[in-house]
């Protein structure tokens, strides 16, 4: 597989404490309203280094400001010129957004032209007037591009328990509609943002059954991620030629290795949404099951994005200064493994001895305790940037820690754990828990 692919943007280090903060170190910060885009400088660095945004043949893509936000990108259509095999996963909250209720039955029934999405309303808890208002959504896309309703998915991002402003929605289906384009494609990623820092795109070639095939993917997510089946939005597409049940199932393997794998704050969100569309213009031999020629092949693709976005919202947590890579070995099944990751990637007092640079291996036994996660501790083993500083029931030594406190100090971290009972494994991506995540979290309706 030959792939452009995007590099992973790196947050500013100068939100990292130089010293352990002090019970009365810092002032907290006056209270002011936010916008979406608060830390430009990392956004702008962020920006610099992601790739290049691939275009797939037979899909235009647009962002446009309609009004849901003061300002700033709002409103975001895909469409594909083509009727398009479609697949989802969405969230398995027990409260659901209202165009989570639209799009799951439209996603199962495996064919759509258009996916609409709106940034700064999320639409939920919004009762009956929030579902009419869903499939006003979608029959004012329809309506633009000239397709069904039915043919439509619609997503909604942003503040829970508001209204969608509903003219602001139709004039930005015909704006967006007018403003469709084949490289829009970094404009829609733009126009599905809140608290990101930075718009989250991703890209790759391969080549099946002697075609090649495009799939570029955008995402959106900064906070309340820990999904269930997705993780807040991400639309992906393709001009292979697959069938609708086939990327049901890629689609459902896929999310399980990468979307399902990120956590940052532990909280799902009632918006999770996760959709491909492929339209078959690249004119491959068609992918019908997993076992069709070429399906290995596209299913690597696909991973291959999908592990670029989701790396991609754990960096860009809310607050974050580092990635964490969090890596479980030794365990005594999957479920234990499971767990054990999970409790490193959600304990507060983990990631916040990780924005400290402090090698404070204790927290992570504790956390791991309390879960009663099942392990033999003289076969226990943590190391933090590939360095042991825990090993055969004690520590490794002042020495050890000194190393590990270094490697703390970059922007991409590992925490390594064997629990020694076992051989199931399991990997998670999260961030580090900074002063930033309170402020945001602190202010965001505000």
């Amino acid at each position: 597989m030959t792939a452009t692919s995007t590099k992973s943007p790196t947050k500013s280090p100068t939100n990292s404490p130089t010293k352990s903060p002090t019970k009365n170190s810092t002032k907290s910060p006056k209270k002011t309203k936010r916008k979406p885009t608060q830390t430009k400088s990392v956004a702008a660095r962020a920006q610099g280094k992601l790739g290049a945004a691939l275009p797939v043949p037979g899909f235009r893509y647009a962002g446009v400001h309609c009004g849901v936000k003061e300002s700033d990108l709002d409103f975001a259509m895909i469409v594909s010129d083509e009727p398009a095999s479609v697949a989802g996963v969405f969230t398995k909250s027990t409260i659901v957004g209202a165009p989570v209720e639209w799009s799951r039955p439209r996603a199962a029934a495996g064919r759509a032209r258009a996916i609409v999405a709106n940034s700064g309303c999320s639409n939920t808890a919004m009762g009956e007037r929030g579902r009419r208002d869903a499939a006003a959504m979608a029959a004012a896309a329809g309506k633009a591009i000239g397709c069904s309703a039915d043919e439509v998915l619609v997503s909604s991002t942003g503040v829970i328990g508001e209204p969608l402003p509903m003219a602001k929605i139709r004039a930005g289906a015909v704006l967006a509609q007018k403003e469709l384009k084949a490289n829009g494609f970094k404009r829609a990623a733009e126009a599905i943002r809140t608290t990101d820092t930075f718009a989250k795109y991703a890209s790759t070639t391969v080549v099946v059954n002697r075609k090649q095939v495009t799939i570029s993917g955008i995402a959106k997510g900064s906070g309340m991620i820990e999904p269930n089946m997705a993780t807040m939005l991400s639309f992906i597409t393709t001009d292979a030629n697959v069938s609708p049940a086939f990327l049901r199932g890629a689609l459902k393997r896929v999310a399980d290795q990468t979307y399902n794998c990120v956590t940052i704050d532990g909280e799902g969100s009632t918006s999770d949404t996760v959709v491909v569309m492929a339209n078959g213009v690249a004119g491959n031999a068609a992918i019908r099951s997993a076992k069709s020629a070429g399906a290995a092949r596209f299913e690597a693709a696909l991973l291959d994005v999908a592990t670029q976005l989701s790396q991609m919202l754990a960096r860009d947590g809310e607050g974050a200064t580092k990635l964490v890579t969090v890596e479980v070995t030794g365990a005594a099944n999957p479920q234990q493994a499971d767990l054990a990751a999970r409790r490193i990637a959600n304990s507060m007092l983990v990631k916040t001895a990780l924005f400290g640079h402090d090698p404070n291996w204790g927290r992570i036994l504790q956390t791991l305790g309390a879960g009663r996660v099942k392990l033999n501790l003289p076969r226990v083993e943590v190391r933090l940037c590939g360095t042991p500083v825990f090993k055969a029931g004690a520590s490794t030594g002042p020495a050890a820690r000194k190393r590990a406190e270094a490697g703390l100090k970059s922007t991409d971290i590992t925490v390594h754990v064997s629990l020694g009972a076992g051989r199931s494994s399991k990997r998670l991506w999260t961030c580090d828990l900074s002063y930033d995540y309170v402020r945001i979290n602190a202010e965001y309706t505000t």
